[in-house]
């Protein structure tokens, strides 16, 4: 077909799965490990198409620059797009398109896997068993059956996780800029302001996008609202959460659990092996250090299914422009 699609930030999963869905299309796919910086820029010349990932950044000099190689539309293989400015790209002619849905069901399970994790201790518990160490001192839990869960938005991903927890039979308070009333209806589950929802959740799972808006949506006020030993979860984006606040409010102890698979710096580290590396990122070996909390590398969208459906989406979205003259999942300022 002759179409050339440059990715960055590439991994050995991405080819393969790209590579194996690419045979029903018949692209030119050309794969680059590092994340798209203005250093490596000069790949992108002779391509159609460049495709990023959440820790690649398209800032107006870059998308000055990869239209000037010709490149005509930035596909993005995730749903978040905070990372892309969106009014260069429109000044300079390049199309946005992205991922919108690739598997809710992938990140609603994994949200629910940090917070069991955290509450039953499992892996605390399971480095003493391996060491021999069969004591139950420390690892003490709570039922999540009668607790209350917040959720901040309740797009997709969300509502999939709110039918999870209440097969828990927990209690469910939402917020939401946009409510949706028919499945509040539907689910029995309660909207209510940032404060009711910050006073009444035991639980908090994050799930609105990175705007302006919900930027350090959790601060040192939010977390003051709370109750004491509130568990935190999230799995949208790092800024959600400003981290110095989050480290007091856990030496503080009125944060008590935090699961994380987002980080507001995680570009340096997270996708890449660092195990032989001293982590000089301050704030992250600080997180790490606690054990009342989980990072794991921004991987709650790993599954099979999920990176089928990126691959799919994605390379539909490349075909839809050049060659149906039709705009799929376009984003725009």
């Amino acid at each position: 077909m002759g179409i050339k699609i440059a990715f960055f930030g590439s991994q050995p999963y991405d080819e393969s799965s790209f590579k194996e869905t690419n045979q029903a299309f018949g692209f030119d796919l050309r794969f680059y490990r590092g994340n798209l910086s203005i250093n490596n820029i000069l790949l992108t010349q002779g391509c159609d198409a460049v495709c990023i990932f959440v820790n690649d950044i398209a800032n107006a000099e870059i998308i000055e620059k990869l239209a000037e190689n010709g490149v005509k539309v930035l596909a993005l293989r995730c749903a978040g797009f905070n990372n892309v400015d969106l009014e260069a790209a429109e000044k300079f002619g390049i199309k946005v398109v992205r991922v919108p849905a690739y598997s809710p069901y992938a990140v609603a399970e994994h949200t629910v896997a940090l917070m069991l994790a955290l509450n039953r201790r499992i892996p605390r518990a399971t480095w003493r068993t391996r060491d021999g160490n069969f004591s139950l001192n420390g690892l003490l839990g709570f039922d999540m059956h009668g607790k209350t869960a917040g959720i901040i938005g309740t797009g997709k991903i969300a509502k999939i996780l709110i039918q999870i927890l209440k097969g828990f039979g927990m209690n469910i308070l939402a917020y939401d800029l946009f409510p949706d009333k028919e499945f509040a209806e539907s689910q029995n589950i309660k909207y209510v302001t940032l404060d009711e929802l910050y006073s009444g959740a035991d639980i908090i799972s994050l799930h609105c996008p990175l705007t302006d808006d919900t930027k350090y949506i959790i601060n040192d006020y939010s977390i003051s609202k709370m109750k004491d030993g509130v568990m935190i979860i999230n799995t949208g984006r790092g800024q959600l959460i400003n981290t110095h606040a989050l480290i007091a409010g856990l030496k503080s102890n009125k944060v008590g659990w935090a699961g994380l698979d987002v980080y507001e710096e995680e570009g340096n580290y997270f996708y890449q092996d660092k195990s032989d590396k001293v982590i000089d990122d301050d704030v992250l070996a600080r997180l790490l250090s606690f054990n009342n909390v989980i990072v794991t590398s921004h991987q709650a969208f790993f599954t099979k299914e999920a990176l089928g459906n990126i691959a799919h989406t994605t390379l539909q979205n490349v075909k839809s422009f050049f060659v149906d003259n039709e705009l799929t999942n376009e984003v725009s300022a």
